[in-house]
C-alpha cells in the first residue's frame, strides 16, 4: 500500500470510479475522561456507514483510515479480516458492485498535535475539552471514508459523550437520548448535512461555555430566514469572552454576503466555537466554526486586535460559500476558496463592520506575506501544481491566501464590481454542492464582464512572481512634467510582465485648508493600463513637479512599488507628514520591501522607523512597522552595528511609551515593542519594576498577558529565573499560563536550557501541539547566537528523522521554527547547501521547507551586506 500520502491521480482515479450517496457516522468519545491505563494511544470507538456507487462492478478502490485498530469491516454484508486489508492508512476494497455498503468499526486514537480529534486537558480545572480540525485530509483520523474534496456526501453524525457535555456538529441536534449505560452519558444524534466534503466535517464535545443570539432576515421571495447563532469557549475562558462583539460582526456579515451573494446562507445555524491549542486561524466547518482560543482576548489589545479577529470571523463566513457550498476538485484549486475567502473577508470587513480602514491592514499585513512567498524558490501559481497531500499542506500561504487575494482586487477593477459578484451568484447557483475548477469560474466571469478571462488567468493565476513598478519623470524648465512613464520590471527567474490596472499618485508638500502646516498631500492622480515594460501616463503630463510619486496608489494591484530619487528623499524626510493613512502604509510596505531586497540599507529603515513610527496613526501599520523593525534588526543589520542600533530603538520605543496617550492603543503598541528591544541594564530595571509595582507609567495598565510580554523580555537576557517563572504561573495557572511559562523558561541563555528545550521537542514526543510551538519560540532568541551555534549540525542531522516519524503538522513546526535562522551567518547557509546537495531524494515538501528558510537566511545575508557597505 503507498501509505498516508494520496496523490492526485489517485484521487483522479478513485473519483472516476466512485460516488458517495451518503455517510453515517456514530463516534463513543466517553473515552476522553478518566484515567488511561492501556499502553498505547488513548482511543475512542468509530463506527463508519458508507453507501457508495460504482461505475465498474468487480472493480477494486480503497477506504481512507488512519486508526490504531480495526475491530471489524463488512463489506455488502461480507466479513472482511481487517489483518488482510487494512494497512494502518487504508482499506483495500475488492469485487465492488453497483450498490455498496462498507461499515467499518474501528478504534481511533485522540489527538495532541491539533490533527483530526485533539483533546486537550484544561489545567486549571481538569476538565476535557474535544474538537476536530481535520484539513487537509485529516478526517480519517476520525472515521473511515474517501478523503478527497470531490466525493461529497451528506452525513449523519452521532455522538455519544459524558454527562452534561455539550456537543456540536455541522446539522443541528435531531434528538438527544440516553447512551443505554448506567454513567449517565448520552447521544446526540444530529439531522443529516447537505453533501460536503470530508475535511469540512466537524465533531465538537466537552464543557464548554455557550452563548446564544438568532440572526433573521426577510429574503426576497418574501419568506422569512432565522440563522441560530452560537459562540462557545472554554469554561476558563468565560470571564473574558467577548460574545456580544462577535455576534454583531457575525450579523454585519451575513446581512452583507446575503446582500451581494443572492444565495441564503445554506447551512442552518451557525456556531463558532474557540478551541484550545489551535494549529490554525480558523476553519470553515459549515455551521460549526472553529477559532483558535487566542482570540479570546485575555488582557487588553489594540483596536488592530479587533479588526483581526473580526476579519477572520468574515473570511470562514465567506467560505460558506466559497469553499463549503462550492468546493474546488482537487487542491490545485485551493484558491478558488482561499483567495475569495481572504478577498472578501476585506471586502465585507470595510463594507460592513467598523473597520471601514481594513484594506490599509490588507495593503500592509496580508501583502507583506504574499511579497514574501512569491519571491521564495518555493514561489509557485495562483493555482498550483498539487501533486499529493504533503504538497496541500505547505500550499496554505502567502500566495494562495494574499496573493490570491490581492489578484481578485486587481480582478476587481478589472472587470468591475458589479460583474464580479454577477460572476460570483451564477457560480454559486450553477454549482451549488459541487466541485469545479478554474475553467468555471473564468466561465461565468467571462459571461458578467465580456473581458477575455483566458488571458488574464494565464498573467495573474497561471504564472509566478511579482512585478515591480519604478516612476520615470522628465520635466521642463518650469518644472512641469513633459512625461511621466511607469517601468515594469520582472524577475529572471519568473518573467511575466502581466496588465495592471494601476493609479499614480503625485504628492507635494503644502498647507491646504484644513490640513496641519508642512503636509505632504496628493494634488493629482490618474489610471492607467500597464501592459508591458514601460507605460507613459499621459493623464499627467503638464502636472506641477510632484515630491513624491506614487506608483500603485490607492493599492488596485499586486505589485512591488519603487521610488524614483527623489520621492526616496522626500520619504527619507517627511514620511511622517503623509496625510493619507493608505498611501503612508504603502509607503511603508515599499520601504520595508526595499530592505529585505538589499536596496535600502537596514540603518536607513531603522532611522526611518525612529524618525516617524511615533507619528504613524493607524494602530495596525504601526505595530507591523515595530515588527518590520525588529526583523531589520536582528537579521538585516551588519553584525557590528546591531547593539548600537538595537539601543536606539529601545531609547525611542521608551520615549514614545512616555508620550502615548495614557491608556491607548498606540502606549500598548509601544510598551510591548520597548520589552523586545530592552538591553540595557536601565532598561531591564524599567521592565522588572514594571512587573513589580515600583515603576508605573500612567495609563498603563500592566494586566497578565503585558506581564508575560516583560516577564519574556527579562527570561531571555537572563534577569529571570526558574523560581520567578514559575512564581509567575501560579499567579497565572491557566492553559495561557503554561504555554508563556514554557516559553519563558525555553528563553533562558544557558546552554543547560537550551539542551533541555531541544530534547522535549526532538527527541520527545510528549508535549502538545501548543508547547511545541512555545518551546520552539523560547529557544530560537536572536541574542543567543554563540549558545544556538552547537544545534546547527544537529538540525540537520534529526530533520529526516522528525519527517517521518511526527505528524506533518509537528513536522513543519519543528523544521521552520528550529532551522538555524538566529545563527544569521553564512555557517548555517553552508549546511543547508550541503543538506540540500546530499539530501535530493529527500521528501519534497521537507526540501521545500528547507530551501525556504534557507532563501530567508541568504536573503538576510545580502542585507547584512547592504548595511556594511552604507556604514563604508
Amino acid at each position: 500500500m503507498p501509505g498516508e500520502n494520496l496523490t492526485r491521480d489517485e484521487a483522479r482515479a478513485r473519483a472516476k470510479l466512485l460516488a458517495v450517496e451518503r455517510y453515517e457516522v456514530a463516534l463513543d468519545l466517553r473515552s476522553a475522561v478518566g484515567e488511561h491505563t492501556g499502553s498505547g494511544p488513548r482511543t475512542f470507538r468509530s463506527t463508519t456507514t458508507i453507501r457508495f456507487r460504482c461505475a465498474e462492478p468487480g472493480a477494486a478502490a480503497f477506504a481512507d483510515l488512519l486508526a490504531p485498530s480495526v475491530t471489524s469491516l463488512r463489506l455488502n454484508g461480507r466479513e472482511l479480516d481487517p489483518a488482510a486489508v487494512f494497512d494502518g492508512s487504508r482499506i483495500a476494497l475488492d469485487g465492488l458492485a453497483a450498490e455498496n455498503e462498507l461499515v467499518v468499526d474501528a478504534q481511533c486514537a485522540y489527538s495532541r498535535t491539533g490533527e483530526g480529534l485533539h483533546r486537550f486537558v484544561d489545567p486549571e480545572d481538569g476538565e476535557v475539552y474535544l474538537y476536530t480540525q481535520y484539513e487537509p485530509a485529516d478526517a480519517r483520523r476520525v472515521f473511515a471514508n474517501f478523503e478527497q474534496p470531490d466525493l461529497k456526501g451528506p452525513f449523519t453524525f452521532s455522538v455519544t459523550a459524558p454527562e452534561g457535555w455539550t456537543v456540536l456538529s455541522n446539522g443541528t441536534v435531531d434528538r438527544v437520548e440516553p447512551s443505554g449505560a448506567d454513567d449517565g452519558a448520552t447521544t446526540s444524534h444530529f439531522v443529516p448535512t447537505r453533501p460536503i466534503s470530508t475535511y469540512i466535517t466537524a465533531v465538537l464535545a466537552g464543557p464548554y461555555h455557550h452563548e446564544s443570539d438568532l440572526y433573521r432576515r426577510t429574503l426576497p421571495d418574501g419568506s422569512e430566514l432565522e440563522i441560530p447563532l452560537g459562540a462557545l469557549c472554554r469554561k476558563g475562558l468565560a470571564k473574558h469572552f467577548d460574545a456580544g462583539d462577535i455576534f454583531t460582526v457575525t450579523k454585519q456579515g451575513l446581512d452583507f454576503f446575503h446582500d451581494h451573494f443572492d444565495y441564503p446562507y445554506p447551512f442552518g445555524k451557525y456556531d463558532q466555537a474557540f478551541v484550545p491549542e489551535y494549529n490554525l486561524g480558523a476553519m470553515e466547518n459549515p455551521g460549526c466554526v472553529t477559532f483558535r482560543e487566542e482570540f479570546v482576548f485575555r488582557g487588553k489589545v489594540t483596536q488592530a486586535s479587533y479588526e483581526s479577529r473580526a476579519n477572520v470571523i468574515l473570511h470562514e463566513m465567506a467560505h460558506m460559500w466559497f469553499g463549503d457550498l462550492v468546493t474546488m476538485e482537487w487542491w490545485d484549486d485551493l484558491w478558488l476558496k482561499e483567495s475569495f475567502a481572504d478577498f472578501m473577508g476585506a471586502f465585507a470587513l470595510v463594507g460592513a463592520t467598523r473597520f471601514t480602514d481594513g484594506w490599509i491592514t490588507f495593503a500592509n499585513r496580508r501583502k507583506a506575506w504574499a511579497y514574501r512567498a512569491d519571491q521564495l524558490p518555493s514561489t509557485h501559481p495562483v493555482t498550483a501544481d498539487i501533486r499529493d497531500l504533503e504538497d496541500a499542506k505547505l500550499n496554505f500561504d502567502g500566495i494562495t491566501y494574499a496573493k490570491g487575494a490581492s489578484v481578485l482586487k486587481q480582478l476587481v477593477a478589472y472587470v468591475g464590481q458589479d460583474a464580479f459578484l454577477e460572476g460570483a451568484r451564477r457560480y454559486f447557483k450553477r454549482h451549488a454542492y459541487g466541485n469545479t475548477r478554474l475553467s468555471d469560474l473564468l466561465s461565468v466571469l467571462g459571461e458578467t464582464s465580456g473581458r477575455d478571462m483566458a488571458t488574464w488567468s494565464r498573467a495573474w493565476l497561471e504564472t509566478a512572481g511579482v512585478n515591480a513598478f519604478t516612476p520615470l519623470a522628465t520635466y521642463d524648465a518650469e518644472g512641469h512634467i513633459t512625461e511621466l512613464a511607469v517601468e515594469q520590471q520582472a524577475a529572471e527567474s519568473h518573467p511575466t510582465l502581466r496588465p495592471h490596472r494601476v493609479a499614480v499618485g503625485l504628492y507635494r508638500k503644502e498647507a491646504p485648508a484644513g490640513e496641519r502646516p508642512g503636509a505632504l498631500v496628493r494634488y493629482a492622480r490618474a489610471e492607467v493600463d500597464v501592459d508591458g515594460p514601460r507605460t507613459v501616463v499621459p493623464e499627467l503630463t503638464g502636472a506641477s513637479r510632484p515630491d513624491l510619486i506614487l506608483v500603485n496608489d490607492d493599492d488596485l494591484t499586486y505589485c512591488k512599488i519603487r521610488f524614483d530619487e527623489g520621492s526616496l528623499d522626500t520619504l527619507r524626510q517627511h514620511l511622517g507628514e503623509l496625510t493619507d493613512p493608505l498611501a503612508r502604509a504603502l509607503s511603508w510596505s515599499a520601504l520595508w520591501n526595499l530592505t529585505r531586497d538589499a536596496l535600502l540599507p537596514a540603518r536607513d529603515y531603522l532611522e526611518l522607523v525612529r524618525r516617524f513610527a511615533g507619528a504613524e496613526s493607524d494602530i495596525g501599520v504601526l505595530q507591523m512597522v515595530q515588527a518590520w523593525a525588529l526583523s531589520a534588526l536582528h537579521h538585516y543589520s551588519a553584525p557590528g552595528a546591531r547593539e548600537a542600533a538595537g539601543a536606539q530603538l529601545a531609547e525611542v520605543a521608551l520615549s514614545e511609551l512616555r508620550l502615548a496617550e495614557p491608556g491607548s492603543g498606540h502606549q500598548l503598541a509601544w510598551a510591548r515593542f520597548f520589552a523586545q528591544v530592552a538591553v540595557a541594564d536601565s532598561e531591564l530595571r524599567m521592565l522588572s519594576g514594571l512587573l513589580d509595582g515600583t515603576a508605573r507609567i500612567d495609563g498603563l495598565d500592566v494586566d497578565q498577558e503585558l506581564r508575560w510580554t516583560f516577564l519574556a523580555a527579562l527570561a531571555s537576557s537572563g534577569q529571570a529565573d526558574e523560581a520567578l517563572i514559575t512564581a509567575e504561573l501560579a499567579r497565572d495557572d491557566t492553559a495561557s499560563g503554561k504555554r508563556h511559562q514554557v516559553r519563558c523558561l525555553a528563553a533562558r541563555p544557558s546552554a543547560a536550557v537550551k539542551a533541555e528545550a531541544w530534547d522535549a521537542v526532538v527527541e520527545s514526543d510528549r508535549l502538545s501541539n501548543a508547547l511545541v510551538e512555545a518551546t520552539i519560540s523560547g529557544f530560537d532568541q536572536p541574542g543567543q547566537r554563540e549558545l544556538l551555534a552547537p544545534y546547527t549540525p544537529r538540525y540537520f542531522e534529526v530533520i529526516e528523522r522528525i519527517w517521518q516519524e511526527r505528524s506533518i503538522e509537528i513536522g513543519m513546526a519543528i523544521v521552520r521554527g528550529l532551522f538555524p535562522s538566529a545563527q544569521g551567518d553564512t555557517r548555517a547557509l553552508e549546511a543547508a547547501d550541503t543538506w540540500l546537495d546530499g539530501h535530493p531524494d529527500a521528501a519534497p515538501a521537507l526540501r521545500r521547507l528547507v530551501l525556504e528558510a534557507r532563501d530567508d537566511l541568504a536573503r538576510a545575508l545580502r542585507g547584512q551586506e547592504c548595511d556594511e557597505r552604507a556604514a563604508a
